[in-house]
C-alpha cells in the first residue's frame, strides 16, 4: 500500500454511524482513515456498515490500539488537530500533503491533546451552535485540504 496524500484520524469515536460515514468520505477522497481505540462498539457493527454502505471494503484504514500507537504510526507526518472553537479557521490554514487531520470523540473532542504543540483548526459557527457533527466536520476539513493541495481527479472516475 502506498501512503495516502491525506489521512483522517478518529480519536476514540463513540458513534458507529459517524465512523461509517467518515469511512465513506475517505473512500470518495482517496484518504486513509485511522481509528484510535478505545471505541465502544465493534468495527463490524451494522451501524458502521449502514452509514458506510458498500464502500467499506474499498477503504484504506488502520485500527490503532491507543494514542501512543497513533503517534508512532504517524511519526514524520504533520498532525493537524481540530476543535469546535480553538485554533485557526480551517479556510485560513495551509494544509499540506501527508497531513493527518485529527478529530476527537463526539462528546468531548480532543481534550488534553489540544494542549500539545500541534496546529489546531476549527469550523467557524454562528449563534448558539456548540459544534457540528463530527462526520460533517471531517468532510469539510478533508475537502478543504484536498482543495489546497490539489485534487488528484477532476471529475468522477469509475
Amino acid at each position: 500500500m502506498t501512503e495516502k496524500l491525506l489521512s483522517l484520524a478518529l480519536i476514540e469515536p463513540e458513534i458507529p454511524g459517524n465512523v461509517g460515514s467518515i469511512g465513506r468520505t475517505c473512500v470518495a477522497l482517496d484518504s486513509e482513515l485511522q481509528i484510535v481505540a478505545p471505541i465502544p462498539f465493534e468495527i463490524t457493527d451494522a451501524r458502521v456498515k449502514r452509514a458506510g454502505l458498500d464502500y467499506w471494503p474499498h477503504l484504506d484504514w488502520i485500527f490503532l490500539q491507543n494514542q501512543q500507537e497513533f503517534f508512532q504510526h504517524n511519526q514524520g507526518r504533520r498532525i493537524v488537530l481540530t476543535s469546535a472553537r480553538m485554533g485557526i479557521p480551517y479556510h485560513q490554514f495551509q494544509f499540506q500533503k501527508h497531513d493527518v487531520i485529527v478529530m476527537g470523540k463526539e462528546t468531548m473532542g480532543l481534550g488534553n491533546l489540544l494542549k500539545q504543540e500541534y496546529p489546531v483548526v476549527h469550523l467557524p459557527m454562528w449563534g448558539k451552535t456548540r459544534s457540528i457533527n463530527v462526520a460533517n466536520a471531517a468532510t469539510v476539513f478533508l475537502y478543504e485540504a484536498w482543495k489546497q493541495i490539489g485534487f488528484p481527479i477532476t471529475s468522477n472516475q469509475v
